[in-house]
Order: structure tokens, then sequence, then C-alpha cells
């Protein structure tokens, strides 16, 4: 059995979610943004299908990507290079959060529907307006070709989806963001479940415990300042790689 969380009430120990389905811990009647932080912070994320009751989930192991290890092949490294001195695509922060959810929730190939609904639209946007949620966009002229969104609390980033409409539109786009989040000493990106395009990227998994301690450490440090990379081209960033 999991907890059945009413409005306001904590959420259980982590320890306690199953080990079938992995990591389930608990729901709830609905996603508000007050408890989109406090799951955060103890290292749960929702995920559900639309109709159906919130899920909390806090998956054992628990999959990341640590910024220092990220991996960058040599094709990418051509592409960003190239990116960075390209007057013609911008790379730029929130610029249009609530777009770079709605194209993360459109139908892709090989994937039955999604779970990003109006209601988590509505919550994460709150999110944003709070500085809490951010987006890194990839622009070819008033176009978006590609973005990674997620949840940042302190120095720990949360990533939770991306998409392209180009080739390698969301690896440029999250190259960017490690290219921030490392000038940040943000040292992780949660990435929640084992893919293999992000085991391709350098993700590796962890132990729910060690996670969640990471977690508790991160989330009280001061916040990243996003206003110092809001409101210019990022592309620069690239040239790192």
């Amino acid at each position: 059995m999991i907890a059945w969380l009413e409005h306001g009430a904590p959420f259980p120990a982590v320890d306690r979610a199953l080990e079938h389905p992995n990591g389930l811990l608990a729901a709830s009647a609905a996603l508000s943004p007050e408890q989109l932080i406090a799951s955060y912070r103890l290292g749960i994320f929702p995920w559900y299908a639309q109709g159906d009751p919130v899920l909390w989930w806090c998956p054992d192991p628990r999959m990341v990507l640590s910024t220092a290890q990220f991996h960058v092949s040599r094709s990418l490294r051509k592409t960003l290079r190239a990116i960075a001195a390209d007057p013609d695509q911008d790379l730029r922060l929130d610029h249009g959060f609530e777009t770079v959810m709605r194209c993360c929730a459109a139908p892709r190939a090989r994937q039955e529907g999604t779970w990003i609904s109006e209601d988590v639209i509505a919550a994460y946007c709150e999110l944003a307006r709070r500085d809490l949620a951010h987006s890194v966009e990839l622009w070819q002229g008033d176009r978006l070709i590609g973005a990674v969104y997620g949840v940042s609390l302190g120095r720990m980033f949360f990533g939770e989806s991306m998409f392209s409409r180009v080739p390698d539109g969301s690896k440029i786009a999250l190259s960017t963001l490690i290219a921030i989040l490392s000038r940040e000493q943000v040292p992780v990106i949660d990435c929640q479940q084992r893919t293999p395009h992000l085991a391709s990227l350098g993700a590796h998994e962890v132990a729910r415990r060690d996670f969640c301690t990471h977690v508790a450490q991160s989330v009280v440090q001061d916040p990243v300042d996003w206003r110092a990379y809001r409101d210019t081209r990022l592309n620069r960033l690239l040239e790192k790689y």
C-alpha cells in the first residue's frame, strides 16, 4: 500500500517507496506548486497519466548526470562550436517556458500519450514565475527548435523533459544548461530514471540514500542567480566545449 496525501500532508519517508513498481511512494488528488516544492526538496517527483491521481515517486537507484562527467561526442562538439558562432540561432533562458512545456507534451513517435497535462503545465509555470523552474531554449528566428526544462532549488537542478525539432536540438540546449550549472558550481542534474539516451550522455545510477542525502545538502544552499543569464544570448557558453 502507498500513502494517500491529503492537502498539506507531509510526504512519507522515501524508504517506504515500493520496490514494484520501483519508487512509487504516494498518491494525491491534485498537484499544487507548494506540494511540488516540498517533493523536490525530498528527492521526490510526480509522474502519472492524465485523469489518474497524482503519483509521487522516488526510485532506487536514481539516475543522475554529473556536470563534470557530461559526455560530448566528437560530432556534438563540432555542432556546439558551430552554434556558438552562429548569428542565426539563439540560445536563451526562460524566453518561452510554457511553450517549452507544450512542445515536450506533444505526441512523439513510439510514445503513447503524455503526462504533461494542463494541470502539470499550470503548476510548473507557477514555479517558473517564482524563479524555481527554468528552460534553456534554442531558437531559429521566432521558431523554437529545441529545449530542456526543470526545477532549480538551491544548488540542485532537477531535469524534467526536453524536446528537439532538429538534429541535436535538445543536446544543444542540455549542453548550454550544463555550461551554466558548471559555472554556478551545481554538480548534479537529477535525471529521475535510467534511459539509454541519458546513459550515452554520461548519466549514471546512484543509490537512493546517497541521492537524497545530496539533495538535502544542496537545496539549502544559496540559489543560482538565473537573472544573470536571462537577458542575453547564451551561445558563447558553448565555447567551453
